[in-house]
Order: structure tokens, then C-alpha cells, then sequence
């Protein structure tokens, strides 16, 4: 089977790659430590993803595929480091959070800003794939796309992932871990060349 092409994608594209990440990440080790009670996950989740999609779309930097059914969110390298808001995950203010959150998700998102590189690089801030469209490839196809871009620019990606098995996806996709956060979750930064 072919897998569809990858596609920038636009706010109409939001409702559904919002709800693939949150299906995708329902059992991400920094999701649930952001966001623990499973009663709130959904809604939580969902502005999270939402705020994240919201920073992007217009950066022509999200590629999606199946509908949104498969997404990534890249960020650009403009303005790396010092004008990035929030490296990690990104900064959710305006979002509905009780204080506690907020601050769980600030504190993750200092720790992995502080691990980032200082030099220029794309960055995959968040990268999944609906359960039910899982093992098609798209996954790698939406990656593919935003790694096609970076290459373009002769500029490395960077990422970070919580996820041990993820990390080994990302090892055979030919990235390398460059460094590693043991708290507030045992987190890798992981980096590709530009090919």
C-alpha cells in the first residue's frame, strides 16, 4: 500500500489532528505527568494540543496526513533560542489549567529549553498518529516532511521524547540522542543531521 503524501496543514485540519494527539498520547510518559487525572486527560489534553496546533498552522510548519489522522508540529528555526517562547511541548497561557498544571507544564518546558542546543534547528515539537491509523507509516511520512524541510535550510532537527520505544523508532529513523533530562520526566533530546 502507498502511503498518501504528507500536507501542510491548515485551521481546518485542527479538530481532527487535535484529537489524534490526544488519542496518540494518552499513555506519553510527559503527558500524564502534565496531566495525570484521567477524568481531566481529555480536555486537558485537548487544549493543550489545541494551543500547540494554534502557534503553528500559520508557519506553514504542521504536516498532517489521513485527515489528521497522522501530525506533526515543527517549529521553525527563527529566532533560536532566545525568542522561542517555550522549547518543550510549548506554553499553554490562556489555556483552562488550574495553577498546579500550569506549573507542571512550565517546569517541563524550562527543563527541555535549557537542554535544547543554542545553534539553529528545526524542531519536531510533537509527532503522532491516531491508534486506529497506527502502522500504515504516516508517522514517519509527516516527519519525513518537516525533516525534507530542515534539510532544505542545511539544518539539523532536533526533538525529545519520554518514551524509551519511541526512542528506538527514532534511533532507526536515524536520529541520535545528544543529551538527556532526569527530571520532572526522564526525557532524551534527540538530533538528525541535515541530509
Amino acid at each position: 500500500m502507498t502511503t498518501p503524501e504528507a500536507t501542510i496543514a491548515t485551521p481546518a485540519d485542527r479538530d481532527a489532528a487535535v484529537g489524534s494527539l490526544v488519542a496518540a498520547f494518552v499513555k506519553d510518559p510527559v503527558l500524564r505527568y502534565l496531566f495525570p487525572d484521567d477524568d481531566t486527560y481529555p480536555p486537558y489534553a485537548a487544549a493543550f494540543f489545541g494551543r500547540l496546533f494554534d502557534k503553528r498552522v500559520h508557519l506553514s510548519s504542521i504536516w498532517t496526513i489521513g485527515g489528521g489522522a497522522s501530525v506533526a508540529l515543527w517549529d521553525p528555526p527563527a529566532g533560536q533560542p532566545a525568542a522561542k517562547p517555550a522549547a518543550g511541548r510549548g506554553s499553554p497561557k490562556g489555556a483552562p489549567f488550574p495553577a498546579d498544571v500550569l506549573a507542571r507544564v512550565q517546569g517541563y518546558d524550562d527543563a527541555v529549553h535549557a537542554a535544547l542546543p543554542t545553534f539553529p534547528f528545526w524542531y519536531l515539537g510533537v509527532l503522532g498518529t491516531h491508534p486506529d491509523s497506527a502502522g500504515r507509516g504516516w508517522g514517519r511520512a509527516v516527519m519525513g516532511a518537516g525533516l525534507a524541510r530542515a534539510a532544505a535550510d542545511g539544518l539539523p532537527a532536533i526533538l525529545e521524547t519520554s518514551n524509551p520505544a519511541n526512542r528506538e523508532l527514532y534511533r532507526r529513523a536515524g536520529w541520535e540522542v545528544v543529551g538527556s533530562l532526569s527530571e520532572p520526566v526522564p526525557t532524551w533530546i534527540m538530533q538528525r543531521p541535515p541530509r
